[in-house]
């Protein structure tokens, strides 16, 4: 509300007339104020700078300024004095309901200071209710204060969202809503868009504007201001997008090469994410690169519950033939090939029966080593407890090249730990390339140096003899 003053000079003598017509001035009072109260506070003031010019033999200005720099420290005084008292107030009265509740937010809130700015509103209650008594005589000075006041309240408020954001984010992060969720872009945008607002809206009061119109204005500026900060403009868009489409959470492994990240996801922001390597490294990568840019993201492995082995042990084609009787028999007697060996028996006798010549090997139907390693590899996988069961599982043979024969295994493990996999993985080959010499089979490998020294030695110790 608005309350018009008269301002003339003071004087101690009643009947003595102003000395000049007096100036009306718009006071502008941030509370309802009775004129009577105001008026009387206006007449107590006028007094008192006639005292001070005229006991102290100060000017009439600076008389005038002395009551506003006291009455300012008084003000600012029982400002401090209230705010502490209500901060005390808010933290017993809290204390006193989070031991009667088990509610963890009040512990959250405590901690993130929401209710320590909240108590900050004392202070501008302060200055709304008494400063129009302490500058009644100077109107330039109280819509000033009036001024700052509205931007302090204003700051004061985007001080309690912040720490209302704060709050939230921690409530969620410690009730493991927040490792699924990019929570952290998410707080940062509000935050972001907040503080935006909150600076318009200071604008429009320090100019006496409609914030539409300012709004109006940056937005003619935002198009040159595009170009000046690019990257940033892009890492928020690219930041949103992260969040939006849970393209990268916190505890991702995700490598992208061309940054040299190969690792986890430990933080999510608006304009980075920060990765670390499997050699302890840190990586940080613009977000709007993972949007551009492609890398691969681990979390459906982690999220599936299998994790794969694709690995071939090339056997030297030179060892591959027919099985004979005494293989057979041998094979027999291990377990995981029992069932197997009998059933493949009956079916090829079955098949070599309706032969004329059956004693041809070209004409007749055997098994073979290489074969029967694969049937091998397959059942092992099958009983295998650390092997998925409900995932892909194949043992397959690739072409043939000049390393031998490819045997692919294709399999998934239960375990998605990194050291577990590796342990799983190591197990089963080593089993696997220990047992390959009972079916006759060997690995390839190149001739070492070794190898050709003694192909060497041999071939000239023949030449001797």
């Amino acid at each position: 509300m608005t309350t018009t003053l008269l301002l003339g000079q003071a004087s101690t003598d009643e009947t003595t007339p102003p000395a000049e017509t007096p100036q009306e001035e718009t006071v502008q009072t941030a509370g309802h104020v009775a004129p009577e109260s105001l008026e009387y506070a206006k007449q107590t003031l006028v007094s008192l700078e006639a005292r001070l010019s005229d006991s102290w033999g100060l000017g009439d200005d600076l008389a005038k300024a002395t009551i506003v720099v006291l009455g300012s420290i008084g003000l600012l005084a029982l400002a401090l004095i209230a705010n502490w008292i209500v901060r005390v107030a808010l933290v017993r009265a809290i204390e006193a309901i989070s031991k009667n509740s088990s509610k963890n937010w009040i512990a959250v809130f405590k901690e993130t200071k929401v209710f320590t700015r909240i108590s900050f509103f004392a202070s501008a209650l302060v200055f709304t209710r008494l400063g129009h008594f302490v500058y009644s005589t100077t109107p330039g000075v109280n819509n000033f204060v009036v001024l700052l006041v509205r931007i302090y309240v204003l700051l004061v408020i985007m001080g309690i969202l912040d720490a209302l954001l704060n709050a939230s984010h921690e409530i969620l992060r410690r009730r493991n809503i927040a490792n699924n969720l990019p929570i952290r872009g998410i707080v940062q945008a509000v935050k972001l868009v907040i503080f935006c607002l909150g600076m318009i809206l200071i604008l429009s009061i320090l100019l006496k504007q409609n914030p539409a119109q300012i709004l109006a204005g940056i937005g003619a500026l935002m198009v040159a201001l595009m170009f000046a900060f690019k990257d940033p403009i892009m890492g928020l868009v690219g930041g949103i997008m992260l969040s939006l489409n849970r393209m990268v959470l916190v505890g991702d492994w995700i490598e992208m090469p061309k940054f040299g990240a190969d690792g986890d996801v430990v933080d999510v922001t608006l304009t980075t994410v920060k990765v670390r390597n499997w050699d302890m490294t840190y990586v940080t990568i613009p977000t709007y690169a993972l949007i551009s840019d492609s890398f691969k993201n681990w979390r459906g492995m982690s999220e599936s519950g299998g994790r794969r082995i694709k690995r071939t042990i090339n056997i030297d084609m030179q060892t591959i033939r027919f099985a004979d009787a005494d293989m057979l028999d041998r094979w027999e007697k291990i377990k995981l090939l029992t069932s197997y060996i009998q059933e493949k028996e009956k079916e090829l006798n079955e098949a070599n029966s309706k032969l004329e010549d059956a004693s041809v090997l070209a004409n007749s139907r055997l098994l073979t080593n290489v074969g029967t390693f694969r049937a091998y590899c397959l059942a092992y996988l099958e009983a295998h407890p650390k092997v998925h069961q409900n995932m892909t599982l194949i043992v397959r043979q690739l072409q043939p090249d000049e390393y031998g024969l490819p045997l692919e295994l294709y399999f998934f493990t239960n375990d998605t730990g990194w050291v577990a996999y590796e342990g799983i993985q190591s197990d089963i080959f080593d089993h696997l390339l220990a047992i390959i010499g009972e079916f006759g089979l060997s690995v390839y490998q190149r001739p070492s140096s070794t190898d050709q020294r003694q192909f060497t030695k041999a071939i000239l110790d023949s030449q001797k003899n």
